[in-house]
């Protein structure tokens, strides 16, 4: 079977910006995305993970255009977006959705479900007050909702239930891309498993393509066709989701899921890690997990590590084996 094709392409990304610190207002540089090489296929589920602060949310915003690129491009279906026509800048603001982490602010507390759901159809197209009503139901419909909700305020539903909304919203447009930052860290336990099986419902049927952000591993398990694990802004290793749970190779991605309880390979990546992750405005030299990492060599405090491949799928950038460009 060819390859899927790729929806967008990451090449050499960096973001960053400017911070104040302390009281006299010391302005430091904060190094988020750093040389980030990264493509995503046409209808997969790619799940990038990762601690908080390593540079996820950051990364997800540039795709969407919401934050600065410092260099490098981000692709979609071949045309960098910072180079796109108006027109091509409309299409993509509708081809390419964001589901956020917390229901709580991410649905105007003023407007009303109908109201919330008609706004991005009454500014993207020229579909009259029925037709829009029609898409509304339908996706109402996928997502487990019923048209009654159209005339109640968010506070009147459950946190399961704005997410719902929110998915919902995220649809009416028919997007091609989804961008799921942590859709469920902010749920109960027991609304979770329902929004995560919907997600993946809503994938099949649409074929929508999702980069979901999330530093849960298990949800990444259950729903991720491939995975890229990311530390301090780079992809430390990446490859199919059976590749990285049976066969990790960094010592970061062994960290990640020996907390998973119950994993069959808990006992193989039970060293810990040290001490917390390093702020990203005092980069480590060489490699930057060496601080933390129990494998730590004299080599990776001094030099970056090149990628090396286990598969055509699964590759990693670790002193711990010999890179392809050696």
């Amino acid at each position: 079977m060819a390859d899927k094709e790729n929806l967008i392409e990451i090449k050499d990304l960096y973001v960053e910006y400017s911070t104040k610190k302390g009281v006299l207002g010391k302005v430091e540089t904060v190094k988020a995305v750093n040389g980030v090489n990264l493509e995503i296929k046409k209808g997969e589920i790619l799940a990038l993970a990762g601690e908080s602060g390593c540079g996820k949310s950051t990364l997800a915003r540039t795709i969407l255009k919401l934050e600065p690129i410092k260099s490098g491009k981000v692709l979609y279906k071949n045309r960098n977006i910072s180079e796109q026509t108006k027109c091509e800048q409309k299409e993509f603001r509708q081809k390419a959705q964001m589901i956020f982490q917390n229901p709580y602010s991410s649905l105007n507390p003023k407007m009303k479900i109908g109201e919330i759901l008609e706004e991005p159809l009454k500014i993207n197209t020229s579909l009259s007050s029925k037709e829009i009503y029609e898409i509304i139901e339908e996706k109402l419909e996928q997502t487990g909702l019923s048209l009654n909700c159209l005339e109640l305020y968010p506070h009147e539903f459950s946190g399961g239930q704005r997410q719902r909304i929110a998915i919902t919203r995220a649809l009416v447009l028919d997007p091609e891309f989804i961008l799921a930052d942590e859709p469920v860290s902010a749920l109960d336990v027991s609304i979770q498993a329902q929004i995560i099986n919907l997600l993946k419902k809503l994938k099949e049927e649409y074929n929508l393509t999702f980069l979901l952000i999330t530093h849960d591993m298990s949800v990444i398990e259950y729903l991720a066709d491939r995975v890229a694990i990311m530390y301090l802004g780079e992809i430390v290793e990446i490859g199919k989701t059976d590749e990285i749970f049976k066969h990790p190779k960094h010592p970061y991605t062994k960290a990640l899921l020996s907390a998973i309880p119950g994993l069959n390979n808990k006992k193989e990546n039970s060293k810990p890690l040290k001490g917390d992750i390093p702020s990203p405005t005092d980069l480590p030299h060489g490699c930057k997990f060496h601080t933390r990492c129990p494998e730590c060599m004299e080599i990776c405090k001094a030099e970056s590590p090149k990628a090396t491949s286990f598969s055509k799928t699964h590759c990693t950038k670790c002193f711990l084996y010999k890179s392809d460009k050696d």
